[in-house]
């Protein structure tokens, strides 16, 4: 079993370690300054220290200048305006296709209209002047997006499940809930506004010490989380709140529809969030219906898995925020 754990934790680590920044969004931020003048702010990720081969595709008609690029937080933000009207034609992500990387388009124009959407691998374009239905579809669709592809978040979901009992569940998934939801809105209205990095480091803290509880519980012992597992989900959340906030940091919320889009934004996370736990436990039952042992075994296995992926976290982002 020791090395079966060994194993399976060195091929999760080299996974995640390769898929961490693969799913990070690009933004592409477009203000329009006068007519038909605009300001380009492109973000896209970096993956093991390269930027992805994917950029931004203007009508014919644009003419590119200015250009400055500078690089932040494992994203190189290129800076630019663009001279045309982009009124018509359509916007292609070139080389999106070939990635499992989201984009984010927002679009300000002088009239005070925002355009948001989200383009994806399999339609990497954005046709202009077409009517996109930002608040039903797209902030909806990022949250779920966002915890479905958050591996810190998921872990820690899933971890949650391995914790507590069923009796629980849904109180700690409540009580998580409420927390995150309540950072969240406070960073996405600017009431708070903390660095994303020592978030992320926290966030990465939080998933080694989820790790460790399950594993004192597992041993019988009376750890904090068990006398005390709504407290901590409380705690937690707020961290975690933060995290989810940087989501919505680039792409902002629509005028007029502030509230209503957070709410979307924030139910997407919790439909993500419950269909995780409903899987989790889901696959556990079937384990625990083949055999006893095997269920036993693979939580330890998924513990483990867990809490080094965790340290994994901590060592990379607290490195990056040295360098």
């Amino acid at each position: 079993m020791p090395r079966l754990i060994l194993i399976l934790n060195f091929w999760v680590l080299l996974f995640c370690s390769a898929n961490a920044h693969e799913v990070r969004p690009a933004y592409l931020s477009i203000a329009e300054d006068s007519t038909a003048e605009f300001t380009v702010i492109w973000k896209q990720p970096i993956l093991d220290g390269k930027r992805l081969r994917i950029e931004p595709m203007f009508p014919e008609i644009c003419i590119k200048s200015n250009p400055k690029r500078s690089i932040e937080n494992s994203t190189v933000i290129e800076k630019f305006n663009l001279k045309c009207g982009l009124i018509k034609g359509e916007i292609v992500i070139s080389g999106l296709e070939q990635t499992m990387t989201d984009v984010i388009i927002k679009i300000d124009y002088l009239s005070g209209k925002r355009n948001t959407s989200l383009i994806k691998p399999n339609e990497p374009k954005f046709i202009l002047g077409t009517k996109t239905s930002i608040i039903d579809n797209n902030y909806l669709s990022i949250g779920i997006d966002h915890i479905l592809r958050g591996w810190d978040h998921l872990l820690f979901i899933i971890g949650l499940v391995l914790l507590i009992n069923r009796r629980q569940i849904l109180g700690v998934a409540t009580a998580f809930t409420i927390a995150h939801s309540l950072t969240l809105g406070l960073a996405a209205f600017s009431i708070i506004n903390l660095p994303s990095q020592p978030v992320e480091i926290l966030i990465a803290m939080s998933i080694v010490l989820l790790g460790v509880e399950i594993m004192r519980k597992k041993s019988g012992v009376n750890s904090i989380s068990s006398k005390h597992p709504y407290i901590i989900a409380l705690m937690i959340g707020l961290i975690h709140g933060c995290g989810f906030a940087g989501a919505l940091a680039d792409i902002g919320l629509p005028k007029g529809m502030e509230l209503f889009s957070l709410l979307l934004f924030n139910l997407g996370v919790e439909l993500g969030q419950f269909a995780i736990i409903g899987l989790t436990i889901l696959t556990l039952t079937i384990l625990a219906r083949v055999s006893n042992n095997l269920r036993k075994n693979s939580e330890i296995i998924l513990t483990y898995g867990i809490s080094s992926i965790g340290m994994f976290w901590i060592i990379e982002r607290v490195s990056d925020y040295i360098i």
